[in-house]
């Protein structure tokens, strides 16, 4: 018999792509999909996945154990949030209103709005005001459906501000039942004051930023922002290649407003992610599929720019590429927390079928992170971070796009998150 202390029963359908590593190709799509379902954990740790009969016949429950009943619902793997940018303060609901009236966000950028008018605001902000929001967020988070998060700095552009976002980063995740992994983004734009002389402010990251984030273990990853209004790609180069030399992974925001060779980049200095990637070349798809890079892309930020443009992205599943989906939270081109709608615009506007969707937002995107091992799929031996969304059918979940039923959320084996019982129908 299997000893378990936690029990999911009732679950009308369980989807979850299957694996350690990402699903590429016609293999996103294929999950296992098991109808009558029933997970069991022990320990934090999946110890059972399987029908309601051969559960019954095998799994054991510990005194004390805890069930959760699934009420009919859907279970699938936590969402994996790959691309967000939490410890910020500040909203910018008013540039939001001029892109309403015509404004493009590099216009806006130009002017000194956008990344530079939060910057002002976070730079403002104490360790303590920017871990509260951190937590807030993650709150949000967990209670649609969100079990691991990835958090950029990049709002702080000193040495001081930088790491006091990381510190924020840290001190709003402790204990919280999302977990969340760290990235340092010095290099997300250059800061007014060094406006005339950029190259001290690219000097200065790789000479004072780097070392001091690497020094203090806050974060796990470094990024780097190439735009006309951001990074060159030499530019980029050096950071990525200092940060690197740190010990710290690296990653991109790519080709998001035109094909600066940004995906090419990331394939070289052998990226955890490319993200974005509307304007990624044939040669960056090339690239990427063999480098392993992962695309990460954000068709919640697409459409809230309300770009035209796309990522090609058929063409990066038909290359080989691995794909994952993000939200991109953030003040100017992505205020929402919610997966769900990442999930909902990956299909309604970027053509992923609701499957290919599931494991872009679960296993590969937890891929991206360096988490695959550990969760990301429903399987023995995995972390147990599951949901329950109350919805017959994985289908419903983009079908009945705008209205989250999460009903409730475990994380790491633990029940961290129940909602009034719905029913799944």
């Amino acid at each position: 018999m299997i000893d378990a202390d936690l029990a999911v029963t009732n679950i009308g359908e369980l989807a979850t792509p299957v694996g350690h590593a990402p699903r590429l190709g016609p293999d996103l799509g294929r999950l296992r999909v098991v109808p009558g379902a029933a997970v069991a954990c022990r320990e934090g740790r999946i110890v059972f996945v399987g029908d309601a009969e051969a559960f019954r016949a095998t799994v054991r429950l510990l005194p004390k154990a805890a069930t959760l009943d699934a009420r009919g619902g859907t279970v699938l793997p936590g969402f994996v949030d790959a691309h967000t940018h939490l410890p910020f303060a500040g909203w910018r609901e008013g540039e939001f209103a001029e892109r309403l009236r015509g404004a493009t966000y590099s216009e806006i950028a130009a002017r000194g709005g956008g990344i530079l008018s939060t910057v002002a605001k976070t730079r403002a902000a104490d360790v303590a005001t920017l871990a509260a929001l951190v937590r807030e967020r993650l709150d949000a988070m967990l209670s649609l459906g969100t079990t691991l998060v990835e958090a950029k700095s990049g709002y702080g552009l000193t040495v001081d501000d930088e790491v006091k976002q990381l510190a924020a980063i840290r001190a709003g995740a402790e204990g919280h039942p999302v977990e969340v992994v760290a990235t340092f983004l010095g290099a997300h734009t250059v800061p007014a004051e060094w406006r005339a002389d950029r190259a001290r402010y690219v000097a200065l990251v790789i000479r004072e930023m780097l070392p001091r984030v690497a020094g203090s273990g806050l974060a796990t990853y470094a990024d780097a922002f190439v735009d006309a209004h951001a990074f060159t790609l030499a530019e980029a180069r050096s950071i990525l290649e200092a940060a690197r030399a740190l010990g710290l992974g690296v990653r991109l925001h790519a080709d998001q407003l035109a094909d600066d060779g940004a995906a090419e980049l990331a394939a070289e200095l052998g990226a955890a992610s490319a993200d974005h990637l509307e304007f990624v070349s044939p040669r960056g798809i090339d690239a990427l599929a063999k480098s392993g890079t992962v695309a990460v892309l954000l068709p919640a930020a697409t459409h809230f720019l309300m770009q035209e443009r796309k990522p090609p992205v058929r063409a990066l599943i038909d290359g080989g590429v691995p794909v994952a989906v993000a939200t991109d939270f953030n003040p100017g081109s992505c205020p929402t927390e919610s997966m769900g709608t990442a999930l909902e615009l990956a299909c309604l506007s970027h053509r992923l079928s609701v499957d290919e969707a599931i494991a872009a937002a679960t296993l590969n995107a937890a891929h991206a992170l360096g988490r695959s091992g550990e969760t990301g799929s429903l399987e023995v031996g995995k972390r147990a971070d599951l949901v329950v969304h109350a919805v017959p059918n994985r289908h419903h979940l983009v079908y009945r796009f705008g209205v989250p039923r999460v009903a409730a959320v475990v994380a790491a084996g633990r029940i961290v998150r129940t909602a009034e019982p719905v029913p799944s129908r």
